[in-house]
């Protein structure tokens, strides 16, 4: 079996994601191209070690370059602060390797136009984390929409909201300073509904958007204050090439979200509805019923959805958030084997954060904001 030795570069909480997916990807999806895990890199030697230790790692360092240059090293996992992702990128990709970044893929959209083409030009494999399009559920509602189970598409309305940052006794943390992590949470999980809208309806031609910051200054961990330096909140009207009107939005303040993932397709002949809380059900209305069976009907994901029956073979038992992260890995090594294309790769991921600009420009403008083409 060919192995491909694996580079981890950071070791929090999608470090850790990253790593337990590559640890069992051989296992549930047999791929031509097996994970090797060779090296892992965090800012301290104990926290590289430990998870060295943890996942079975071969060796563990600080310097992530020496990762990035090392010859037993051909895919390199980035899952650092955003401020990072472009230099640790670049690198990666002028050394060779195939990579698999984290969202977003970098800054602005102009960094992110930056790292598709060295990574286009270069020939190798990249995939962005944006780890929700492998659900089942999501799968089978693209797959609903261009059966055209739905009719023609007419609306698209999908929000991501979380309570990570609600309390204004919460610390001020790198997600809130601007050279760090660029947007709030727009790049943090509003760029998941921008995705997901892309997957399902195509390119956004145009926004119209608005953001708040709702707590201004946030305290520091040894005392003092410091002013936020991005948003709390952001959300956006919409208009896809193909004609379809929606709308997104995004609160990293909103009290009792969790992982407030939720979106909507209206259809000349449907509507489909999700939400990420629950995310082993879709709903799906189809209209001609009797007026007294009438309403939503709840599809249980089961191995009639791929790739739900790689792990388990009954309906409705569920999956959960960490076997996302292992069916992408499973994408990413089959199209490094040259079995597909890895999707969202780095060009993807630039007409993202395309529109993410726009919604940024669309902000300080107060108007109507076309989207750039990544070029």
């Amino acid at each position: 079996m060919t192995e491909i030795g694996v580079g981890l570069v950071g070791t929090g909480f999608m470090g850790d994601c990253h790593a337990q997916a590559l640890a069992a990807v051989g296992g549930l999806f047999e791929p031509a191209l097996r994970p090797r895990l060779e090296l892992v890199a965090d800012v301290t030697a104990e926290r590289a070690g430990r998870a060295a230790r943890k996942f079975g790692f071969r060796r563990a360092t600080t310097d992530w370059r020496a990762l990035v240059n090392d010859p037993a090293v051909g895919l390199v996992s980035i899952t650092s602060p955003n401020a990072l992702h472009k230099e640790m990128a670049l690198a990666a990709v002028a050394a060779g390797k195939h990579v698999w970044c984290e969202k977003p893929l970098a800054l602005d959209g102009a960094d992110a136009a930056e790292l598709a083409r060295a990574a286009a030009a270069r020939g190798v494999v990249t995939l962005v984390g944006y780890n929700y399009l492998r659900s089942p559920a999501i799968q089978h509602a693209r797959r609903l929409i261009e059966r055209g189970e739905l009719g023609e598409p007419t609306y698209f309305r999908a929000c991501f909201d979380e309570d990570y940052l609600a309390s204004p006794d919460k610390p001020f943390s790198w997600r809130c300073e601007r050279a760090a992590a660029g947007t709030g949470t727009l790049g943090d999980m509003g760029s998941h509904a921008l995705c997901l809208g892309r997957f399902l309806l195509g390119e956004v031609a145009e926004v119209c958007a608005d953001m708040a910051t709702t707590v201004a200054r946030r305290p520091l961990p040894g005392g003092g204050e410091r002013a936020v330096e991005n948003e709390d909140i952001a959300h956006a009207l919409l208009r896809f090439q193909r004609g379809v009107i929606g709308t997104v939005g995004t609160s990293r303040v909103a009290w009792g979200r969790k992982n407030g993932f939720d979106f909507e397709v209206h259809g000349t002949g449907g509507t489909l509805r999700f939400t990420q809380e629950r995310f082993n059900e879709l709903q799906l209305f189809l209209p001609g019923e009797p007026d007294d069976r009438n309403g939503f009907r709840t599809i249980l994901t089961g191995p009639a959805h791929p790739p739900y029956g790689r792990f388990n073979p009954a309906t409705g038992h569920g999956l959960g958030f960490n076997e996302l992260k292992v069916a992408e890995a499973a994408e990413l090594l089959a199209a490094i084997a040259g079995q597909g294309k890895a999707y969202p790769d780095f060009g993807e991921a630039a007409a993202i954060e395309a529109v993410m600009d726009a919604m940024v420009e669309s902000t300080a403008q107060r108007r109507w904001v076309a989207v750039k083409r990544v070029p």
